[in-house]
């Protein structure tokens, strides 16, 4: 939960580098598999070209293919014709607070598939109304010492939604992508050899320490029946009920033997509020006046 102090720190007036204000940048929506491809390329590297086509049409928008940068190396020398043009996309340089997130690698069909996937056209849709800019910010020091320095990298001036073109590769692609979905995560595999990382054991831990524990109880002798029933009477003269638990406890003997002489001198309690409670026989009883549950 942010603290006064975070709020107040939030809110302090920072410098703002506008250098790049004036820059016009586009604001593009990316298929998945695109943005984990450019996010694992380093700052400042090219990631393909825009191939921008002119119609004949009046008022209609032009035709934008994008060509990922591998495949354009051997077309970069290429002239375009007077009704296409062409324009290098790179990734702008960026700050450690905001640098590019290491992908995990993944399968070598799938990695081949979207490699193959290198052509895809953009849809142009209008900003609108909107004023939108692009922001960055660097942490510059550690500790207390650290600055945010805030930077406008652009303005919006044409958004656009990135669309794979539909052919062999896409479809391969897609075809690889719901075979790894489907696939579980746990599955049994079958072992070529023996693997030793697991040694079985005859015994564990736990249970040598429940034996040790139970070896090193003191056996409990049956005592005589009267000497068990007066330290009973001296028990029930200090409280008048008792679980059996306690009893075992009082008198240290066996359950089975105490069990017998409580039911000749006691009564079981099978509700509450004393419920699975002895209580003496009302013969037996000698409380005074006043006395009770103690």
């Amino acid at each position: 939960m942010a603290t006064k102090s975070d709020i107040d720190k939030a809110h302090q007036p920072r410098d703002m580098d506008l250098s790049a204000a004036g820059r016009g940048v586009w604001l593009v929506k990316v298929p998945k598999y695109l943005s984990e491809k450019w996010r694992s390329y380093p700052s400042g590297k090219d990631v393909g070209k825009l191939r921008i086509t002119k119609s004949k049409i009046p008022n209609k928008k032009p035709d934008i293919v994008f060509t990922s940068y591998e495949e354009n190396k051997s077309s970069s020398n290429s002239t375009p014709n007077s009704e296409s043009s062409k324009t290098t996309i790179h990734m702008l340089p960026m700050p450690p607070s905001i640098a590019p997130v290491p992908v995990a690698p993944k399968s070598s069909s799938t990695a081949t598939s979207s490699s193959s996937m290198r052509n895809h056209k953009f849809l142009l849709t209008g900003v609108g109304n909107q004023n939108l800019v692009v922001m960055s910010q660097m942490q510059t020091g550690e500790g207390s010492e650290a600055v945010a320095k805030m930077s406008i990298e652009g303005k919006v001036l044409q958004r656009a939604e990135c669309h794979p073109i539909v052919d062999a590769n896409y479809r391969e692609l897609k075809k690889q992508q719901v075979k790894e979905q489907n696939t579980p995560v746990r599955q049994m595999k079958l072992l070529p050899g023996v693997v030793h990382t697991y040694k079985p054991i005859s015994d564990h831990a736990f249970n040598l320490e429940e034996r040790k524990s139970k070896k090193n109880e003191v056996k409990r002798i049956r005592a005589e029946k009267d000497k068990v029933m007066d330290i009973l009477f001296n028990a029930f003269e200090k409280h008048q009920f008792y679980n059996v638990r306690d009893l075992v406890g009082i008198t240290k003997q066996p359950v089975p033997y105490l069990k017998e002489i409580l039911k000749e001198i006691c009564n079981y309690n099978m509700t509450a509020p004393h419920k699975n409670m002895w209580e003496l026989k009302p013969e037996f009883r000698h409380y005074k006046q006043g006395d009770g549950e103690g």
